[in-house]
């Protein structure tokens, strides 16, 4: 004849189905947690803050941002600078991008550092510093 044991002396390790089923579902929330932000956080080349030197110098977005550059200030001074080209250059993930162009124009001093703020998104340019290279 078959006796009948009582449920909590068959496992003394017994965890009802309500505790597990709430730690599967905090691991999983912690789980997907961990994945938005992973996802969500920029890579290495850009971290908000830092600045880093801009991969290829030659790409047409960067000239033509280096061209906008030498016009706005001469808009802003009335200069007469000629851009030849922007020959080197930093830049730095913030609310938009922000550039540090190394330039170079076809005037006595010839080279000037510029940082311009750009936001893609809003399609606006900042022209935030120009003044000679040191």
């Amino acid at each position: 004849m078959l006796t009948k044991v009582p449920h909590s002396q068959l496992c003394k390790y017994h965890i009802p189905y309500r505790k597990v089923n709430m730690r599967i579902s905090l691991l999983l929330i912690v789980a997907f947690a961990m994945a938005m932000y992973i996802v969500s956080t920029p890579t290495t080349a850009g971290i908000s803050g830092e600045w880093f030197q801009i991969p290829n110098i030659n790409d047409p977005q960067i000239q033509e941002l280096g061209g906008w550059t030498v016009k706005q200030h001469n808009v802003m001074t009335n200069d007469r600078l000629k851009f030849n080209g922007v020959v080197s250059g930093d830049e730095q993930v913030v609310e938009g991008m922000n550039y540090r162009l190394n330039i170079k124009t076809s005037n006595p001093d010839g080279k000037y550092q510029a940082v311009v703020n750009e936001v893609v998104w809003s399609k606006t340019r900042t022209l935030l510093s120009f003044h000679p290279a040191e």
